[in-house]
């Protein structure tokens, strides 16, 4: 099976950090251009824009092949990677106890791939297949709506037995004895 070309882009060096960038990768990972870029231009986030950017990039890649239709691209791959941080340890903020702490302005590296539609689902159909195959074995019981039913809760460990009484379960030890005097 020959698999399609992906058309990617990419924005390097990205002002803004990877972790904040992530969360709006997920939110286009997997959807159709046109959905992504409107979910894109709806967001409030910082990232959105710059990934906004990267997205429309990859779509005028796939253009410049004639065979494909940009409108039925699906976004196979958004990852955010992480760059360096710019200006070195420059610049100090202070920190607890007196202490210096570094500003750190991170940057990431955004990367976006787009694949058509058909190809992204035969080249995901056959290990989706086989993995429902392999989590839905015969043995394992349906729940309502057919997924897979929810283990029976555990039951609590047993604590032995009841609590011992002050001074029960103490080796017998020789008790003192003191001699009063009497005067």
């Amino acid at each position: 099976m020959t698999s399609s070309p992906a058309f990617r882009a990419s924005h390097r060096y990205a002002r803004t950090t990877p972790r904040k960038a992530r969360l709006v990768a997920d939110l286009i990972r997997g959807l159709p251009v046109n959905a992504a870029l409107r979910a894109l231009d709806r967001s409030d986030k910082r990232a959105a824009s710059l990934l906004g950017k990267v997205v429309r990039s990859a779509v005028a890649n796939a253009e410049q092949d004639g065979n494909v239709d940009p409108n039925r691209l699906v976004v196979s791959e958004a990852r955010v990677d992480e760059g360096p941080l710019l200006g070195g340890f420059v610049r100090w903020k202070a920190g607890s106890r007196g202490r210096a702490m570094p500003i750190r302005k991170r940057t990431a590296h955004l990367h976006v791939a787009l694949q058509p539609s058909g190809a992204l689902q035969h080249a995901e159909a056959e290990p989706a297949a086989a993995a429902a195959a392999a989590a839905t074995g015969p043995a394992a019981p349906k729940a309502k709506g057919g997924k897979p039913a929810k283990s029976a809760p555990k039951a609590p460990k047993a604590k032995g037995a009841a609590p011992k009484a002050k001074g029960e379960g103490k080796p017998a030890a020789a008790k003192k004895t003191t001699k009063k005097k009497d005067d």
